[in-house]
């Protein structure tokens, strides 16, 4: 049985930073692609940035371009996502997915995480 478990998330005020974690279990973890999606109230989920298996040439939504950092540990079968720069409109359910090839589409992920909470104060 596959399980993405996500934590970090939390309150934090605008100019901050949060350290999302995505452990997984029940997958070959390092032949996975990794991504990190966020949903707010009432918008559709939208992606944030992904990552290869072996941790090259990661994407980004313009957005976050320059203040969110993905990496992942395969040894230890988590993606984190160094959220820096916080700003109010980051808010939202951030989830960490996993595929079996590198994508940008929500779509294309086979697991999914629970998600975890990020709310940014003005």
């Amino acid at each position: 049985q596959v399980q993405l478990v996500e934590s970090g998330g939390g309150l934090v005020q605008a100019g901050g930073s949060l350290r999302l974690s995505c452990v997984a279990s029940g997958l070959t973890f390092s032949t996975h692609a990794m991504g990190w999606f966020r949903q707010a109230p009432g918008k559709e989920r939208e992606f944030v940035t992904a990552i290869r298996w072996n941790g090259k040439s990661p994407d980004y939504a313009d957005a976050v371009k320059g203040r969110f950092t993905i990496s992942r540990d395969n040894a230890k079968s988590t993606v984190y996502l160094q959220m820096n720069d916080l700003r109010p409109e980051d808010t939202a359910a951030y989830y960490c997915a996993a595929g079996p090839a590198y994508s940008m589409l929500p779509q294309d992920y086979n697991y999914w995480g629970q998600g975890t909470q990020v709310t940014v104060s003005s």
